[in-house]
């Protein structure tokens, strides 16, 4: 049945042709009622859909192999660096669905920060692909240690070495055991990380700075250059950026801004190595169930954890760690370099 606007409109075009042809201006009147008359018929529909509607689903979103922990979590806070057995729930690390395919066949891969976190998960999945492994850690030796049994699970050998990336003298140190010991180094990941908040910018101390800084830039600087002398044509570079760098944190200023930093260094470094064949990209995950949160936010903040992503909870390492793998691998990722990939639960 036709609303009252379209039967005004009718009669407009019906009377212009009963009294001869419609004028210009009548036509342009119907014209403009009837597409009132259809707006307002898609608003009475859509105001209709809306009234029927009691509830709205606002679950967290569980779209993977298995389901995920979700905020609240309890609450607590755990002194620096994190220690991943220390933490509830364990964060999820050894994707028990995730089958390997050989994508990494008789590659070696050196992982900073390989002890917890995204790099327990990384390590695990290399493996499970058919890589070696070098776990560079800084001291969190009991987590180490379970991510060597991890990838010796999976038929691999794996090794371990203690230090602080951002010393270059460690740096080199990593890559000759590496190199020693597991006789390669075709994958460097660059994943070791400090994060600690600042709420009120000029709190942000020059010691609290200058270790982000270190730590996060200095780090990748001097593993990278350690490394280049061993890597060759079809090797990969890949470094942990930050959906920080993309969109900055208000109370993680420092951190934003190495994270960002980490993402230019990305590109441009793709540029120069490009012509050596080695590849070199980024993994920018938003929030992560990972030892660097809960020691770095206070224990209400860590209880709701991700709860603001669209997804309403944080990743676990082992929904990030795949685009790892899918960097690393020459058959799958051989026409990418200089890519930033952000992994950040929705927009």
């Amino acid at each position: 049945m036709p609303n009252k606007l379209e039967r005004k409109a009718d009669n407009i075009t019906e009377s212009g042709k009963k009294g001869g042809k419609a004028s210009a201006s009548q036509k342009k009147e119907a014209a403009g009622k009837a597409a009132q008359a259809a707006q307002r018929s898609i608003q009475e529909k859509v105001d209709a859909d809306d009234r029927r509607k009691t509830t709205t689903d606002t679950r967290p979103m569980q779209g993977g192999a298995r389901i995920y922990p979700i905020p609240p979590f309890p609450k607590q806070h755990h002194p620096k660096p994190g220690m991943e057995h220390a933490i509830n729930p364990a964060p999820m690390y050894d994707a028990p669905f995730y089958k390997g395919s050989g994508k990494l066949d008789g590659k070696v891969a050196l992982i900073t920060g390989g002890d917890s976190g995204i790099g327990r998960a990384v390590a695990v999945l290399f493996a499970r692909e058919g890589a070696d492994v070098a776990i560079a850690y800084l001291s969190e030796k009991a987590d180490a240690e379970a991510t060597k049994v991890a990838v010796e699970a999976e038929g691999r050998k794996a090794i371990l070495i203690a230090g602080d990336v951002s010393k270059r003298a460690f740096c080199e140190k990593a890559v000759a055991k590496t190199m020693k010991e597991l006789g390669a180094l075709d994958v460097l990941v660059n994943n070791a990380a400090f994060q600690i908040h600042s709420a009120d910018f000029a709190d942000l101390t020059e010691k609290h700075f200058d270790t982000t800084l270190k730590t996060n830039l200095y780090g990748y600087f001097h593993m990278t250059q350690a490394a280049l002398p061993h890597l060759k044509p079809g090797s990969a570079i890949i470094n942990t950026g930050s959906v920080t760098g993309i969109d900055g944190s208000k109370e993680l200023v420092d951190y934003s801004m190495t994270k960002g930093g980490i993402h230019a260094f990305t590109r441009a470094l793709s540029g120069n190595l490009i012509g050596k064949g080695i590849r070199v990209n980024c993994v920018a995950p938003g929030p992560v169930w990972t030892p660097l949160n809960p020691s770095e936010k206070e224990a209400e903040d860590v209880s709701q954890f991700g709860a603001k992503t669209p997804m309403m909870r944080p990743a676990q390492p082992e929904e990030i760690a795949p685009a790892y793998v899918f960097l690393a691998s020459p058959q799958m990722s051989s026409y990418i370099t200089g890519e930033i990939l952000p992994i950040v639960g929705g927009y």
